[in-house]
C-alpha cells in the first residue's frame, strides 16, 4: 500500500517528458488506434513508420489503459508505476529466503521504497522499472526452486516477459541469476524440466515476435532492433550518448543519499557473508552489472536502474545489524547533520526563488527528520531507522506532489502551450518544420501531428512547397517569408501557413 501510494499520487501532474515517455506514449496510441485487425499491436508504428526499437509489451499496456480511462499522462504512466512499484512487495520476498529472516529483508524493502531514482523512474512511462519487477519476481521463484522446483517454471516465463518488455538486457540479467546459481552450487536446477519448460513457454512468445518482425520487415529489423538499438551501445556511444567508466559512480552519488552512507558497511558485511545466498547476490549483482554498465560506450542515467535492489538488499542488512547490534559510526551524525543544513538552505533557496510551497514544506521536512536523525546517532539511539525511513517517505511524497519531479521539463520549452496551437490550426498527422534544434517526442505526442528540425535554407523550401512552419523568433527573423500568414504564438514560438495559404 505504500509503495502504491508513492508511485500513484499525482502521477499526471506534469507533462510527459522527452524521450522515451513521449516516444511510449506515442506507439502505445497508435496501437490504439489501430483499426481491429490491422494487427497493429503486432507491428507498432511511431508517426506512421515501423518502431523497430524495443519490444511492445508496456506499449500493449498502455493501449490497452488508454481504451479503458483515455488518454492522458496518468493513463500513460500508470501500467509501468504499477509494476514497479509491486518490486517493493517482491524484494522483501526475494530478502525473506535469502537472509532467512523477515527484519533485513523489511528494512531492504523500505531502502528500496525511498530511493528516490526507483520512485521518480517508476513512475515514468518507461521500461526500467517494470524490467527491475520482472527480474526480481525471478529471483524469488529462482530461490523459491531449491526447495520446490515448480518455481522453476516462473524462471522461465520471468525471461520472456523480460525480453517482451526490453529486448536484449535479458541476455545480461539471465547471466546474473546463472553466475549467483554457480557460485550457490545450484547447477543441479539447471536439469529440472520445471526450468526448460517454462523458459519453453516464457520465451515461445517473444522468439514469436522477433520471428514475425523479421519476416515481416526483413533485414531492416535486424539492422535497426539488434544492430543500432543493441549491440552497437556496447561499442560506441548511440545519439550522442557517452561518458567517462565513472558515469555511473557519479550517478549514484548524486541521487544515492542518504542511503550511501550505510552502503560501505553494506558491502563490507556481504563481503564477509560471501558464503551466505544474500552476500553472494549483493556482490555478484551489484559487480557483474555496474562493470557491463561501465565498459558500454552509450551511457544513459536509467541504465543504472536494475543494481537498486542489489544496493537495498545490502543496505538492509547493515541497518539490519546496526538495529540488532547497536554499532554505531558518530561520522554518521556529522553527514547527516550536513544533510540537515543542506535542507534548510533548499528551503530558503525555494522560498526566494520559486515560491512553491510543496518544495519549501519539503525542505523543511527533510532538514527536521534528518536533524532528528543525526541526533539520535549522537545519543546511541536505534530509533534512528524508522525516523529515517519516515522522513524519506515524506520528502518523496512531498516532491512527487510538486510539479517539479519531472526537472528534466525545464531543459527546453514548455510543450503544451506549443502543441495547443498547432493542433487548433493543423490536422493531425501533417508534417509541422521547425527551427528548434531537435525533435521532441512529447510535441509529437501532444499535438498529434510529426513536427520535424531543419535548418533554416530547409524551412525556406519546406514553406514554399507549402509545409506549416513552426519558428522561434531568431529564425522569423532570419527566414525570408514575405506575405506569410501568422496563426499564433505561443513560448516564443510562432506557427507559419504554408505559402499558398
Amino acid at each position: 500500500m505504500a509503495s502504491l501510494v508513492l508511485w500513484l499520487m499525482f502521477l499526471g501532474n506534469s507533462a510527459l517528458r522527452d524521450w522515451d515517455e513521449g516516444t511510449v506514449a506515442q506507439v502505445a496510441r497508435e496501437i490504439w488506434r489501430a483499426p481491429v485487425g490491422s494487427m497493429g499491436w503486432l507491428y507498432p508504428t511511431l508517426g506512421g513508420e515501423p518502431y523497430y526499437n524495443k519490444p511492445p509489451l508496456i506499449h500493449l499496456l498502455i493501449a490497452w489503459t488508454y481504451s479503458l480511462l483515455g488518454v492522458s499522462e496518468w493513463t500513460t504512466r500508470l501500467p509501468s508505476a504499477v509494476l514497479t512499484a509491486l518490486g517493493v512487495p517482491l524484494l522483501y520476498l526475494v530478502g525473506r529466503v535469502v537472509f532467512n529472516q523477515s527484519l533485513p529483508a523489511l528494512l531492504a524493502a523500505l531502502v528500496y521504497l525511498t530511493m528516490l531514482p526507483v520512485v521518480r523512474h517508476g513512475r515514468l512511462a518507461m521500461l526500467d522499472g517494470t524490467v527491475i519487477t520482472f527480474f526480481l519476481l525471478l529471483l524469488f521463484c529462482l530461490l523459491k526452486a531449491r526447495q520446490n522446483q515448480r518455481y522453476a517454471l516462473g524462471v522461465g516465463i520471468c525471461l520472456g516477459l523480460i525480453t517482451l518488455t526490453k529486448g536484449m538486457i535479458v541476455v545480461l540479467l539471465a547471466g546474473i541469476a546463472c553466475l549467483f546459481l554457480l557460485a550457490n552450487r545450484q547447477l543441479a536446477l539447471l536439469r529440472s524440466p520445471y526450468l526448460w519448460v517454462g523458459i519453453f513457454l516464457g520465451n515461445t512468445p517473444a522468439i514469436a515476435w522477433y520471428a514475425a518482425q523479421w519476416q515481416y520487415y526483413g533485414s531492416s529489423f535486424l539492422q535497426i532492433n539488434f544492430q543500432a538499438q543493441t549491440f552497437s551501445r556496447l561499442v560506441q556511444p548511440v545519439e550522442g550518448h557517452s561518458g567517462p567508466p565513472w558515469y555511473y559512480l557519479i550517478e549514484l552519488l548524486k541521487y544515492g543519499f542518504p542511503w550511501l552512507i550505510f552502503l560501505p558497511g553494506g558491502f563490507y558485511l556481504a563481503w564477509k557473508k560471501r558464503d551466505t545466498s544474500w552476500g553472494c547476490l549483493v556482490l555478484i549483482g551489484t559487480i557483474v552489472y555496474l562493470l557491463t554498465i561501465s565498459v558500454m560506450r552509450t551511457k544513459l542515467p536509467w541504465y543504472i536502474m536494475p543494481v537498486y535492489p542489489f544496493l537495498a538488499l545490502a543496505i538492509g542488512a547493515k541497518l539490519s545489524e546496526i538495529w540488532q547490534h547497536q554499532h554505531f559510526n558518530r561520522q554518521w551524525a556529522v553527514l547527516f547533520a550536513v544533510i540537515a543544513i543542506a535542507g534548510l538552505g533548499g528551503c530558503v533557496y525555494f522560498a526566494s526563488t520559486r515560491q512553491e510551497p510543496v518544495l519549501i514544506a519539503m525542505s523543511m521536512v527533510l532538514a527536521i527528520s534528518m536533524g532528528i536523525v543525526a541526533w539520535l546517532i549522537q545519543q546511541r539511539d536505534r530509533y534512528f531507522i524508522p525516523v529515517l525511513f519516515s522522513g524519506m517517505y515524506l520528502v518523496l511524497a512531498l516532491l512527487m506532489s510538486s510539479h517539479s519531479w519531472v526537472w528534466e521539463l525545464n531543459e527546453a520549452f514548455a510543450v503544451k502551450p506549443v502543441a495547443e496551437l498547432i493542433r487548433s490550426h493543423v490536422s493531425p498527422g501533417t508534417k509541422v518544420y521547425t527551427s528548434f534544434s531537435y525533435g521532441r517526442p512529447s510535441l509529437d505526442f501532444y499535438c498529434d501531428c510529426k513536427v520535424i528540425s531543419a535548418s533554416l535554407p530547409v524551412l525556406q523550401q519546406m514553406w514554399q512547397s507549402n509545409s506549416y512552419l513552426l519558428l522561434d523568433q531568431p529564425s522569423l527573423k532570419t527566414i525570408n517569408l514575405t506575405a506569410s500568414k501568422v496563426l499564433g504564438t505561443a513560448e516564443d514560438f510562432t506557427l507559419i501557413a504554408p505559402h499558398d495559404r
